[in-house]
């Protein structure tokens, strides 16, 4: 790298600069309050793990987007997250180890080897909760509002909810005794809603008609909670696994109705993100007119097995530079910027000083010798001497 290139940073890794800077931190000052506020207690996993800590669970769907590193203490392969979603698993499952439901919010950058989307961040700040120890649908549910009040809190409005289930297109599978080949080709040609191709496999792999029509009823079960009377009839006698999904959607549409009238719920049995990784439902949130879902989260049962504990758990996560750089700049922060003289031996010009600064007023020293304007940068008001001490003015 030449002199003159050492100032770039690699492709799709970003910093931050002022006023962002400010804005984000603020931001992220009101989503944590906001997540306390509902129960979550915060946690900071490290940055660089063991190797396959970081891919439990959803190990295939993060191997290819996990930077990897030999630690030259132990030997052994580590990783840097990519998705700190295990991590926080980990901590429930062996770190504190409780038998109640346990609400955990974390937020930090992680690292990708490749962007999510084209021109996107390899570098985003994900914020996410969790929570565990509690298998019914009214914890899915809370997770869902945590969601919408966060993203409503970053100014995302209106809001639109999709929701899936995983144990339906699993029922089905099993229902249709499909190996693991099968199914994922079934699985793609699902995510393309491909029904020509669906009931041409069916047909080669001699699947019985009611269950080829249960496969291509997947395509077209998408819209609003109507869509759920309709999947009831399309899927009956697709077994009990499906009909406990169905059940779980319908009661999860009832919940979120009566909680949040304003927000757009559309379910589509299709969706299938997640699907080495999700155990039931699955959702995301879309500001009408975006294509790219804003948050995503979903049912995780049993992600703590490998750290010795086995427990429910269904969570949310999103990228908060992705909420910011969606708002507005908006204008600067109103706290006022004061600008003190250079005169270290006053005594009554430093209590002032820290006096002001414990009202949340914003005082920059002035430097001597220094190069440039008068003024240090947004500076509007100056320290001057008056006859009583040392008084505000404006520039």
């Amino acid at each position: 790298m030449r002199d003159s290139e050492r100032w770039l940073l690699p492709e799709g890794v970003e910093e931050i600069l002022p006023p962002e800077a400010e804005r984000l931190e603020a931001l992220r000052r009101r989503v944590l309050d906001r997540l306390q506020a509902w129960g979550y207690e915060m946690v900071v996993p490290p940055f660089v793990e063991h190797l396959e800590a970081l891919l439990t669970g959803m190990g295939r769907d993060l191997d290819l987007q996990t930077f990897k590193l030999t630690d030259p203490k132990s030997g052994r392969q580590l990783g840097v997250r990519a998705d700190m979603t295990p991590q926080v698993a980990r901590i429930d499952a062996h770190r504190l180890r409780r038998d109640a439901p346990t609400r955990l919010c974390y937020i930090g950058t992680v690292l990708h080897t490749h962007a999510a989307m084209p021109g996107g961040s390899r570098s985003p700040l994900q914020l996410g909760a969790e929570l565990y120890g509690h298998a019914g649908v009214e914890s899915d549910a809370e997770v869902i509002c945590l969601m919408s009040d966060i993203l409503t809190l970053a100014g995302v409005r209106p809001l639109c909810l999709d929701i899936g289930h995983i144990g339906i297109f699993r029922g089905l599978a099993r229902k249709a005794g499909l190996d693991a080949d099968r199914e994922m080709e079934l699985f793609s040609l699902l995510q393309r809603k491909a029904a020509p191709e669906i009931a041409e496999s069916a047909r080669a792999w001699r699947l019985a008609a009611p269950l080829r029509d249960r496969l291509l009823a997947l395509t077209r079960l998408n819209g609003g909670s109507a869509v759920l009377n309709e999947s009831r009839q399309r899927l009956r006698g697709a077994g009990a696994e499906v009909a406990r999904a169905l059940e779980d959607l319908r009661r999860i549409a009832h919940l979120l109705k009566r909680r949040l009238p304003g927000v757009a719920l559309h379910f589509d049995l299709a969706e299938l993100r997640g699907y080495h990784y999700h155990t039931g439902v699955m959702f995301a949130a879309y500001h009408p007119g975006e294509g790219q879902a804003l948050a995503w989260g979903g049912r995780y049962d049993n992600v703590g097995r490998v750290f010795g504990r086995a427990r429910a758990a269904t969570g949310f996560s999103l990228d908060l530079l992705r909420l910011l750089r969606r708002q507005p700049p908006g204008r600067p922060t109103a706290v006022r910027r004061i600008l003190a003289p250079s005169t270290p031996a006053d005594a009554a010009l430093h209590e002032t000083i820290a006096a002001l600064r414990r009202r949340g007023m914003r005082v920059i020293m002035d430097l001597p010798g220094k190069r440039g304007n008068a003024g240090a940068p947004g500076c509007t008001h100056r320290l001057v001497r008056s006859r009583g001490g040392w008084r505000v003015v404006r520039l």
